[in-house]
């Protein structure tokens, strides 16, 4: 079962997000905030994490940086949700590898869609079927 680790210190954001993903099938980890997620990820990597920008303790960002300096060669993909859209609000990320902006409100729609679209095409390669 693919694991998933939502990061967001809104309570109401993880009940629905955990919700939704757990019905699809994905194992749901949840973490109130950038150090307790790092926690997480150090004892046991993600396939996926979906993460807030401004949260207590680290941000979203701090644990994005923490991770590509710590973990360069890591391989799950990083989902952050933000609402700030401005180019100049993403920038910090362009040296972050497999990093994917979703603006908020998410939809989870969107946000599975995109979760299957990682999946689909790991399993296609791993089948051999390389396009």
């Amino acid at each position: 079962m693919k694991r998933i680790l939502l990061v967001d210190d809104e309570p109401m954001v993880l009940r629905v997000m955990r919700g939704a993903l757990e019905r699809e099938g994905f194992e749901v980890d949840v973490a109130v905030d950038g150090e307790t997620a790092w926690m997480k990820i150090a004892e046991s990597r993600p396939d996926v994490l979906v993460t807030d920008i401004e949260m207590p303790v680290l941000s979203g960002r701090e644990l994005c940086q923490r991770i590509q300096e710590e973990l360069p060669d890591r391989e799950f993909p990083i989902f952050v949700s933000t609402s700030l859209t401005a180019l100049e609000h993403r920038e910090w990320s362009k040296d972050i590898s497999l990093l994917v902006f979703l603006e908020k409100p998410i939809s989870i729609r969107k946000l599975r869609s995109e979760i299957s679209k990682i999946f689909d095409a790991n399993t296609s390669i791993a089948a051999g079927d390389v396009r």
